[in-house]
């Protein structure tokens, strides 16, 4: 298990460090257009050309990380665009990516280039021309292998630098943009009636969905146990008076199809509102869970008081989800469940040791979970790097 965790550690370090470098390479592309923008900022459209490189900078960083959202639109004149806050920002942002990005990102390009360079030198040192400078720094030279190794030691080197520190180059180099191309305090109400208006179509999206699986559940399972227990009845009564012992037999197998369709509605309606949630709160209901899930569980609940009923219902349905994709698709030996409800808000957290790499649009259940806390104007976040471990955290309102 130490083995398998170690290497599931590295793969997901060489993945995120994979990433950064992807990261750092694309605000490349941004930093190097940031000069040609600053010039065409004299023209008397260049105010439009600075707005086009920050939406472009603005989808980069949705593509990596949150979605940072743009304010409303800045005016395109430049006399207006003297005065508007927005359009100051994005300046300033423009004058620290050319500063900062375009050196991070040139870092990013290159340091893969030098671990590369110097990792092979071994295999090549013999084709190199006499007297030729053997590391990529400029300096020494190989006459022999142990001068060749230790280029390759060099190399090393920078793959460890790139592993340690391209997380971080990528934050800062995408820090400004996040700070100052996202909206300002002055748009935080209409993001907040944007964010309500799409949460209001998750929630009624996830209770479309919700309506349709309980009335597939009816109808593909009790509605067919009933019927099954009507036919059996009316056979039973039409055979009783000449075959007694055939109609004993339908009787039983009507009886055994209506607690079948007893347990099938009590399935249903535990699906809708669990009744342990009233009885013994989230903690009671989720080590019920716990106990039935196919992949061993650890729970850990800290709740010094109870949430509402509504947050509660989300939080147990979202952990009853989360270990279903676990069982299924994970291949994980154990899960555990953390909750925790500070202040105003309710806090899980589900993680597994499985084999990671999970996909939100993969059909794994993610995208109802997202919908589920949506709705409830939580918030969702899924860390599954190739090899695991994967974590989902999810925030709700606590309510009272």
């Amino acid at each position: 298990m130490a083995t398998a965790d170690l290497k599931g550690l590295v793969v997901g370090t060489a993945t995120t460090a994979a990433a950064a470098l992807g990261q750092l390479v694309s605000g490349l592309g941004t930093a190097a257009l940031a000069p040609f923008v600053l010039l065409w900022l004299a023209l008397p459209k260049g105010v439009r050309v600075l707005h086009a490189l920050a939406d472009m900078e603005r989808a980069r960083l949705t593509r990596w990380g949150p979605e940072v959202i743009a304010p409303a639109r800045p005016p395109a004149r430049l006399r207006a665009a003297l005065t508007d806050p927005t359009t100051r920002r994005e300046l300033r942002w423009l004058l620290r990516h050319l500063a900062v990005g375009l050196p991070l990102g040139m870092l990013g390009f290159v340091l893969p280039l030098l671990a590369v360079r110097d990792t092979a030198f071994p295999l090549y040192w013999r084709l190199a021309p006499t007297d030729a400078t053997a590391t990529s720094i400029g300096i020494g030279v190989a006459h022999s292998w142990p001068d060749a190794l230790a280029v390759c030691l060099l190399g090393v080197g920078w793959i460890a630098i790139i592993l340690g520190l391209a997380p971080a180059l990528a934050r800062l180099q995408a820090s400004p943009g996040r700070r100052l191309l996202s909206a300002g305090p002055d748009a935080d109400l209409s993001l907040r009636v944007a964010e309500l208006t799409a949460t209001r179509a998750a929630a009624l999206d996830a209770h479309a969905a919700e309506l349709r699986r309980i009335e597939r559940s009816l109808h593909d399972g009790t509605q067919n146990r009933i019927v099954t227990v009507t036919v059996l009845l009316g056979a039973a009564r039409r055979m009783v008076a000449r075959d007694p012992a055939g109609a004993d037999e339908l009787l039983e197998r009507a009886q055994s199809a209506a607690e079948q369709a007893l347990a099938e509605l009590r399935t249903v309606s535990r699906s809708i509102l669990p009744p342990v949630l009233a009885d013994r709160g989230l903690a009671g209901a989720l080590t019920g869970l716990a106990a039935e899930s196919p992949v061993p569980c650890t729970l850990d609940v800290e709740m010094p008081r109870r949430c509402a009923a509504s947050a509660e219902a989300t939080a147990y349905f979202v952990v009853a989800e989360a270990l279903t994709n676990i069982a299924k698709h994970s291949g994980a030996s154990r899960a555990t469940v953390t909750v925790r409800a500070p202040g105003p808000r309710l806090l899980l957290r589900v993680t597994d040791d499985g084999r990671g790499g999970a996909d939100e649009h993969g059909g794994s259940g993610l995208t109802g979970i997202r919908r589920r806390v949506a709705a409830h104007d939580g918030s969702l976040r899924l860390t599954s790097p190739a090899g695991g471990p994967t974590v989902v955290e999810v925030e709700l309102p606590c309510g009272t």
